[in-house]
């Protein structure tokens, strides 16, 4: 497992390379650039601030120029952001991203997996049908209308949390935009977790199990599940890195100053660097947890063996 470990990682180097390659030349190619905004500048002053960012230079340039900053960490000064290098605002928002959407995970994990459980174990039965319904509205409504209806009702109508803003990030401040991530995913999990344990259930290892004697809480509990959770396993990668990432949505509405509010500021602003730096540290932490979804696999289904 060492040895496949090992080739997924360095499998990572080329795809990154063709990230950055796309991100670079895409953002630069889109209309409007990062200081045009700005109140019209004298030509000798616009001049120096674009000799000083590497902004004069051919295209080409200054991709050779950042590929060389980016293999050696540096991702940049950010163009908007005054004193400060992408790598400070990345890590100045990803603690806030990861706190919001590990816990916003773990509820949903939870939640989920107990939901589309129980839907399976009652299968067509009036609790199925409702565990079903809910979760198909879950996935129905986006996150745009669901966080406005929770800040709008336990905001503002009965006034019991905030509805924005993240002053010492405690537990008041992370109800709303915890939920609001969260809900999605459960809907999500809960479809998975019951279409995979359904199939798991008519198996000749469940049977075997059965036979055997062995109490129904066992054979769903040590058998059953553990094969069930290989789909959610695998939605779990992509799905933990676009949440823990943060949720550009539910960062914007609620205020929450994590990695999704700068990315979106940087493309508002046109910060080529931060944009960059934002892009290859979700790209990179896409893959990474791809691998460990892949790792994983191997220790809940012993049939999986990496060579």
């Amino acid at each position: 497992m060492g040895s496949y470990a090992l080739r997924r990682l360095i499998g990572v180097v080329p795809t990154l390379l063709v990230i950055i390659t796309v991100a670079f030349f895409m953002i630069r190619v889109a209309p409007g650039g990062p200081f045009d905004i700005e109140r019209t500048l004298p030509p000798e002053i616009e001049a120096n601030i674009k000799a000083a960012y590497d902004l004069d230079k051919p295209l080409v340039v200054q991709y050779i120029k950042y590929l060389g900053g980016v293999l050696t960490g540096d991702f940049g000064p950010s163009y908007k952001y005054k004193d400060f290098t992408v790598a400070e605002l990345i890590g100045a928002g990803f603690p806030v991203s990861l706190k919001l959407g590990a816990s916003a995970m773990l509820i949903a994990l939870v939640l989920g997996v107990t939901l589309g459980t129980v839907a399976a174990l009652r299968q067509n039965s009036a609790l199925d049908y409702a565990v079903m319904t809910v979760a198909m509205t879950g996935i129905a409504l986006p996150n745009f209308v669901i966080a406005p209806l929770l800040a709008l009702v336990f905001g503002i109508y009965l006034s019991l949390l905030p509805v924005a803003g993240w002053s010492d990030g405690g537990m008041a401040d992370m109800v709303l935009p915890v939920t609001a991530m969260a809900l999605p995913y459960i809907a999500y999990i809960a479809r998975l977790t019951r279409g995979s344990m359904i199939e798991v259930l008519r198996s000749n290892f469940i049977r075997t199990a059965r036979a055997k004697g062995l109490p129904e809480h066992r054979v769903v509990t040590k058998h059953a599940l553990r094969a069930a959770l290989l789909p959610v396993v695998s939605f779990l990668g992509p799905a933990t890195a676009g949440i823990i990432t943060g949720s550009v949505v539910i960062e914007q509405i609620f205020q929450v100053p994590g990695i999704g509010r700068y990315f979106v500021q940087g493309a508002l602003n046109r910060d080529y660097t931060l944009v960059m730096g934002v892009v290859i540290f979700y790209a990179t932490l896409i893959m990474v947890l791809n691998l460990v979804v892949d790792l994983l696999y191997a220790v809940l289904d012993p049939r999986v063996r990496y060579k």
